[in-house]
């Protein structure tokens, strides 16, 4: 195939932003472009897949999608590891070969900053798929005392997730017929668990109530101390734990902040273009300061975004259309229980969010969500 004429495309990380961009890039445009995708590992995993891994309700084998299965015309999918990122001349260096584009996009998502939090190295977290593996070996071993879901720093992945592991830990508890002799608690930077929808946030405080799970609002994890067992919250308070689940604080890998493009640990953006301040170069997904949770739903409104602005580009005709910060995420009540809520950043005012109360069916439409994603992006 020759490249040499055709429009360069490089695309850094095949999460939801990665793998929707490409995939909308070859629908529209397919071999008329040189596509190229670059990601670190050779499988992709839904998020939300961690949790069930961590509470052995799936193996780990079976929530892994291979890159090899992506296939799309006009692009090359590279398992490489990125080493420089020259956003100005658009240059990307990795361990194998360098990679000249005429539009960069930056798809790299979050990385967890374990330094930043002292302690937090030396104990568990489930925000990771190795540690979500490591944590699926622990749990048997918890038989009594307190469980401590601590959340390090916002803003972290999929916000609604840590409500999601303190009642997928009570489920678990009472499985294991343990749940009397055990206490669980959630310690949260957030004033409530789904700020933009007050009544998903009304629904998870009541399923906490009801469980006697103990909710700390508007507080981090600041430290760890692992000989002594207790977390140590950014007020100085401390909370003795027999078992620590922890959300690490966030930020873009350290690619990105060598590259100058980060401020604030995050990629400054236009919020409805994606564009950063860098020519024909954008950044979407979780590493893009749009505003907008930080959730793969979100990514791939963003690819849209920018999928279409590239090729109105390309085609010299009409502009993209615009991010319009509109995204659908499914919370784990537990009790095989799932609800809905549906927030919109960009529309009015203030963000809005429509909930719907959780039951049996809305699994399906969960799903739904992962299925189409497989079968969209891997044929499978």
């Amino acid at each position: 195939m020759n490249t040499a004429n055709k429009p360069r495309i490089v695309v850094l990380g095949a999460g939801f932003g990665g793998l929707e961009l490409t995939t909308l890039l070859s629908e529209a445009m397919g071999d008329s472009i040189d596509v190229t995708l670059i990601d670190k590992s050779d499988s992709f995993i839904f998020g939300f897949s961690k949790l069930d891994v961590m509470f052995g309700l799936k193996q780990p084998e079976a929530v892994r999608l291979p890159y090899a299965s992506f296939a799309k015309p006009g692009v090359r999918m590279l398992k490489r590891t990125i080493t420089a990122i020259d956003p100005q001349s658009r240059r990307v260096v990795t361990d194998d070969g360098v990679f000249e584009a005429d539009h960069l996009i930056v798809a790299l998502g979050a990385e967890y900053d374990f330094d930043a939090t002292p302690g937090l190295s030396g104990t568990n977290e489930f925000y990771s798929v190795p540690g979500a593996e490591r944590l699926r070996d622990v749990l048997p071993g918890f038989r009594k005392g307190r469980a401590v879901v601590g959340v390090c720093g916002a803003p972290y992945k999929c916000p609604p997730a840590p409500s999601e592991c303190v009642l997928m830990l009570h489920d678990y508890l009472v499985r294991q017929g343990v749940r009397e002799a055990c206490e669980i608690s959630l310690v949260l930077p957030l004033a409530t668990p789904v700020p933009p929808s007050p009544d998903t946030s009304r629904a998870l405080l009541a399923a906490f109530a009801e469980r006697g799970i103990e909710f700390i609002p508007g507080r981090r994890v600041a430290s760890v101390d692992n000989t002594r067992n207790v977390a140590v919250l950014d007020d100085g308070s401390e909370m003795p734990f027999e078992l620590f689940l922890g959300v690490p604080k966030h930020q873009v890998p350290p690619v990105v902040l060598e590259s100058g493009m980060s401020e604030n640990g995050w990629i400054p953006v236009n919020p409805r273009t994606l564009e950063t301040k860098h020519e024909n170069v954008y950044a979407v997904g979780d590493g893009a300061n749009t505003g907008t949770p930080k959730a793969g739903v979100f990514a791939e409104g963003a690819a849209r975004a920018v999928a279409s602005a590239i090729v109105a580009k390309l085609r010299r005709r009409g502009s993209g259309t615009l991010y319009d910060g509109f995204g659908t995420c499914y919370i784990e009540f537990g009790g095989g229980r799932i609800g809905k809520v549906e927030v919109d950043f960009f529309s009015g005012p203030s963000p809005t969010g429509n909930y719907y109360e959780p039951s049996v069916t809305l699994r399906a439409d969960k799903e739904m969500f992962g299925a189409s994603r497989r079968s969209r992006w891997f044929g499978l």
